[in-house]
């Protein structure tokens, strides 16, 4: 599917904000609101919008450490990765997984209420996990960007 320029300002104004009316969006776009429906509902079906969701803020929940695992295993052949993803993905504390190339096959995003609650996941849980060699784990001392919204400058649009 190529988007055009009113479907790239739909795109950034709903990744900044999915619960605005379709009226307000439609005005911050300058289309009436039926087309402006209708294009966002074509945005839904082709997949470019996948889901809305409410970000919460994980500081106000108490989730204060955020941590970055990288993961080697014994085997990378493709039932051990697949076994891993499925086992790691079953964590509520996994935010994000990553395969990796370089030195480490995954690079995990975990985030816990603190330094305790890790040390239970890590001995707990993710050691449990069968295949795994070896376990390193970086602290962030402060997030300095986040975001959800992607850039859609770099999709492919026609004139």
């Amino acid at each position: 599917m190529e988007l055009d320029t009113t479907d790239l300002r739909i795109l950034n104004i709903l990744q900044e904000n999915s619960s605005i009316s379709n009226l307000e969006l439609a005005s911050r776009i300058n289309l009436s609101p039926s087309p402006t429906l209708a294009r966002v509902k074509r945005l839904e079906t082709e997949g470019i919008i996948s889901r809305y969701v409410a970000l919460a803020d994980p500081h106000l929940l108490g989730l204060k450490v955020n941590v970055f695992v990288k993961v080697i295993l014994e085997r990378q052949g493709a039932e051990a990765l697949a076994q891993f993803e499925t086992a790691v993905s079953a964590f509520d504390e996994v935010m994000e997984v990553y395969l990796m190339t370089g030195d480490e096959d995954y690079l995990l995003r975990i985030v816990v209420p603190d330094l305790l609650t890790l040390e239970h996941f890590i001995v707990d849980h993710l050691t449990k996990i069968p295949g795994i060699k070896n376990i390193r784990s970086s602290f962030a001392l402060k997030q300095i960007k986040y975001k959800t919204a992607l850039p859609t400058p770099k999709i492919k649009t026609r004139r």
